[in-house]
């Protein structure tokens, strides 16, 4: 039995896919309801990560140039957020669809895979493909192997459509990014001894400073014709999460938290990575001269490369073509468009909702926004079915 979009939401939406936890439920029906209907997918499992899966399918002629649709399965936290009714049932009030992911992005989603069942139900004379992957929420870590895995396995796409809510606009850019787990190792004693010890928090605090300071001085410059796109019209650093100490009068041994770029396109992440780098080597050096044994350590934490705009890209064209948006958009978060531009497809961002409704308590898409990413698939299938 075929399912409606909206079906397909409230079914993809009762798998509580937090990045934390495991998204195989929600792959296993999938590919089953693919099967059922005739259309084999194929997954990637992450060996890493016993619990996590990718998924893809291509439905059409077994030839290269389909236009691939890709979404993640994997949800934010709802934990300390207030709700109005269950976060993974989805709710109509107000013209609204309510439920964790209904913007972001399951909603995409479910129109994609609704698509692609009506592509190999009605026959379609250029291919279509869906690409699903985990851990987008956590630094977009799981689409690049996902992308890696289709090669040798389905013909190579054309251009990618990446559903992250834009309002059903054509973004043909976005930041990239970068991020450093940081962690400060100091030497325990009683605070009223703190001058022979190295508290790991205090001396974290010139790292945060240092954020704090590249942000107002990246803010301060004028920016380049193509950053001056952006908002903000700069690259950014941010540090959301800290941790650590044990007791109010014991110098904290230890101090954890982690720095990410927002990079503007034409900026190097790696360069504002060295910076970093070279901070902390001198917080560390500076803690070593009061105690040998101190130090900062820095692990890479993810990397997503910046949608850079393409002359003449064949997923723009498209986009273009089926939402009549001639407008210039770039959006600040980034999406795994970015990586498979890297890969060598062309790829754009557009999918129903507006991306401030993302990671919200109460998070919902309004039914006009579905219904419009609805008629978007209709008329890429009527394009696809058109010799």
């Amino acid at each position: 039995m075929k399912l409606t979009p909206l079906e397909l939401m409230t079914k993809l939406i009762s798998f509580p896919t937090v990045s934390r936890d495991t998204n195989l439920p929600l792959i296993d029906w999938v590919e089953g309801y693919l099967g059922s209907h005739g259309i084999k997918a194929y997954r990637w499992p992450d060996p890493d990560q016993p619990h996590k899966a990718a998924l893809f399918a291509h439905v059409g002629p077994w030839e290269e140039g389909a236009v691939v649709l890709s979404g993640h399965t994997d949800v934010v936290p709802i934990d300390g957020q207030d709700w109005s009714s269950d976060p993974f049932t989805v709710t109509e009030r107000d013209g609204k669809y309510y439920g964790r992911g209904t913007c972001d992005m399951k909603g995409f989603d479910a129109l994609a895979i609704w698509a692609l069942v009506e592509a190999q139900t009605r026959g379609v004379k250029h291919p279509l493909q869906l690409a699903l992957s985990f851990d987008e929420e956590v630094g977009c870590t799981g689409a690049p192997p996902m992308i890696e895995a289709m090669q040798p396995v389905l013909p190579k796409g054309g251009p990618v459509i990446v559903g992250e809510p834009s309002m059903m606009k054509t973004v043909t850019g976005h930041k990239g990014g970068q991020g450093l787990r940081t962690h400060v190792i100091g030497h325990e004693v009683h605070s009223s001894l703190l001058h022979i010890g190295v508290n790991a928090i205090m001396a974290s605090a010139p790292l945060i400073t240092w954020v704090n300071d590249t942000n107002v001085a990246n803010r301060d410059k004028e920016p380049g014709p193509l950053a001056a796109m952006f908002d903000p019209p700069y690259t950014t650093a941010h540090i959301g999460m800290i941790s650590g100490g044990t007791a109010h009068n014991i110098t904290a041994g230890e101090c954890d938290f982690a720095v990410s770029f927002r990079v503007v396109p034409g900026e190097d992440p790696q360069a504002w990575c060295d910076a970093y780098t070279e901070a902390a080597l001198q917080v560390q050096s500076d803690i070593q001269a009061i105690h040998p044994d101190t130090r900062v350590e820095l692990s890479p934490w993810f990397r997503v490369p910046a949608l850079v705009p393409e002359d003449n890209g064949a997923a723009e064209a498209l986009t273009r073509q089926l939402t009549g948006d001639n407008e210039t958009h770039v959006v600040s978060y980034g999406t795994e468009a970015g990586q498979f531009q890297e890969a060598g497809y062309s790829a754009v961002v557009c999918g129903p909702g507006d991306i401030a409704q993302a990671h919200q308590p109460d998070e919902f898409i309004t039914i006009e926004q579905f219904n419009a990413g609805h008629a978007f698939m209709e008329k890429l299938l009527a394009r696809l079915q058109q010799g």
